[in-house]
């Protein structure tokens, strides 16, 4: 075996310039792989006691180590643990091969730090304790804790092995990381998918198991089935999966039980096909096409991926109405990835979309930020309460932002409603879900009322943990023109919000926000119309450390970005152009420490 090489527990041996065998002999909890992200992964098949266990995907280092990230061999002790590595780069020689700096770094480990090292990662903010993240999956609630599964890969912070990473929380504000409840099997990497309680055991695994259904991608995508008796600790996987085959692209399935109806309804995004497919089942094995919505409709020039399908009253009024999101890459308002959604009826088999005065179906944004993506929602959530959650970044650029130890964040936890607005048209509102208020700290600043011009009131942000707060205030711009709200510190980093209350909207300038140039399509000015006509609005602003989500009107418009300043905000200066405005009602909070 040529290139023997013996380490702590670990012996190498190279047989060519892309092919190495790594013995683990050691009795330790974790093998550290060394990871360099600017080079391609490497396949590693993992072997124990012979047998194809799995294949991962790591981007091996080759020159210099970046970080390091953990393979689990808890789950395979007294077995033998062989790895078959194979790499993409080219070398002239073994001998080469073997000086990469991945061999002379792999190590065995009983821990694994977990501790932040990174400036931008969130204070507040659910976020996996390393690796990869997109979109939320399978949310559920049950037993009094909220359930969060998110497209996970443990091997890097780059898009690739995605599992399904588990937290759970009792209060939507403090997250408990559990170990990776679902990961890739023969069918291919798990894509995003839905969990259900089954109260009256339809599939046959018991009452109030949680059964799951998700998307298996390889070479084609179809729709596995996994059940779990531990309230979702754990999965077991349906034998005969997948359930669901469909012979063109099709991801990301979302069911519910239909009371009224007393089967399973399943929403599927036919992602090139730019529509949703509904079926119908009585266990959750067994599914019939029962229609499609979407062709020519809304937004079209992305996928669609990720749909959620839900009923909500609409405020102020006896009627109750359906909610079909559907997320699209790309084709958001601003670029990239965002949410649309649409109003309507749905009779258990069909969704028919509501249209405008003019008779169209108009196309609407649950979010007018570049980071808002992929929102669905928790089933079986307490009160009637449709909480939902998104994932906090944009495809244009979730891979090149300015962290290494982690990639993205998830959005606050939002309460979806309805409301009629001057048009008369239905929309869609989300408000921070209300345990967030448990997040505030000390009251920094309070001020009744006053007024501005053209010279700034400026005021001072808190400074504790980075900055991180909240920003809660009413503009009354009935005297103005216009209202710029500016965030900014003293390295030249800004953000500028302006109210303009003449044509009703709240722009959001991140141009000069700071760290900027990873991407092209990261500087942007994002615009959300404000529903209002009386030329007055309330904001809650929270900035976390890369972060800022505005909520207007009680969630009656919302914008979410990343920003990465080179030092924390520390100003929040308000003026007004056109005459004198006012604001009133101005708390800004620190943020606790989680």
């Amino acid at each position: 075996m040529a290139g023997a090489s013996p380490l702590d527990g670990v012996e190498i041996n190279h047989l060519g310039t892309n092919n190495t065998i790594v013995r683990v002999n050691g009795e330790r909890k974790y093998l550290l792989l060394p990871v360099q992200e600017s080079h391609d992964d490497a396949r590693i098949n993992v072997l124990v006691d012979g047998r194809l266990d799995r294949t991962i995907n790591v981007r091996l280092a080759k020159n210099r180590v970046d970080y390091y990230v953990p393979f689990d061999l808890t789950p395979y002790r007294g077995h033998k643990v062989v790895m078959n590595v194979f790499t993409n780069q080219g070398r002239s020689s073994v001998r080469e091969a073997a000086d990469d700096a991945c061999w002379n770094n792999i190590s065995l480990a009983d821990t694994f730090d977990t501790v932040n090292r990174e400036k931008y990662r969130p204070a507040y903010h659910h976020t996996p304790l390393y690796g990869w993240m997109n979109d939320p999956n399978g949310m559920f609630y049950k037993d009094g804790i909220w359930h969060l599964y998110y497209q996970y890969n443990p091997y890097g912070s780059k898009w690739q092995n995605l599992s399904w990473g588990h937290s759970t929380s009792t209060d939507l504000v403090h997250w408990n990381h559990h170990p990776v409840a679902i990961q890739p099997d023969g069918l291919g990497m798990v894509f995003s998918g839905s969990c259900a309680i089954d109260r009256s055991s339809t599939a046959g695994y018991g009452k109030n198991a949680v059964v799951g259904l998700y998307t298996s991608a390889d070479a084609s995508q179809t729709q596995s089935l996994v059940w779990s008796d531990d309230n979702g600790e754990t999965f077991r996987t349906y034998a005969a999966n997948p359930v669901l085959t469909l012979e063109s692209e099709a991801r990301d399935p979302n069911m519910f039980w239909d009371d009224d109806a007393r089967q399973w309804v399943l929403v599927l995004a036919h992602a090139l096909e730019h529509e949703m497919l509904i079926f119908t089942s009585p266990d959750m094995k067994k599914w019939t096409l029962q229609s499609s919505f979407g062709k020519g409709i809304g937004a079209q020039e992305g996928v669609w991926e990720c749909p959620d399908l839900f009923r909500l009253p609409v405020e102020g009024s006896g009627e109750e109405k359906w909610v079909m999101l559907c997320n699209l890459n790309p084709g958001g308002p601003f670029g990239g990835s965002a949410t649309q959604y649409f109003i309507g009826e749905f009779d258990g088999k069909t969704f028919k979309a509501d249209v405008d005065a003019d008779g169209n179906i108009p196309t609407k944004w649950m979010d007018f930020g570049k980071d808002h993506y992929a929102t669905v929602s928790w089933s079986d959530a307490p009160g009637g309460r449709r909480t939902v959650i998104g994932w906090m970044s944009n495809w244009q650029y979730a891979a090149e932002v300015p962290t290494m130890q982690f990639r993205s964040a998830n959005t606050l936890p939002r309460e979806a409603r309805l409301f009629k607005a001057a048009d008369g048209q239905i929309y869609l509102s989300s408000e921070p879900s209300p345990e967030l208020t448990a997040l505030r700290g000390s009251l920094s600043l309070k001020v009744r009322k006053a007024s501005v011009g053209r010279k700034s009131r400026t005021y001072v942000l808190p400074s504790a943990n980075d900055g991180v707060c909240e920003i809660v205030f009413d503009v009354d711009a009935r005297k103005s023109g216009a209202v710029e709200i500016e965030l900014s510190n003293s390295d030249g980093g800004k953000v500028v919000m302006t109210y303009d209350a003449v044509a009703h909207t709240l722009s959001f300038d991140r141009t000069k926000s700071g760290v900027v140039d990873f991407s092209q399509d990261f500087p942007a000015v994002t615009v959300a119309p404000t529903f209002e006509t009386d030329n007055r609005i309330s904001l809650r602003i929270f900035i976390d450390r890369s972060s800022i989500e505005v909520f207007g009107n009680n969630g009656n418009f919302v914008m979410t970005n990343l920003v990465f300043p080179t030092i924390p905000y520390t100003r929040l200066s308000v003026s007004a152009r056109g005459g004198n405005a006012k604001i009133e009602n101005l708390h800004i909070y620190s943020i606790k420490e989680n």
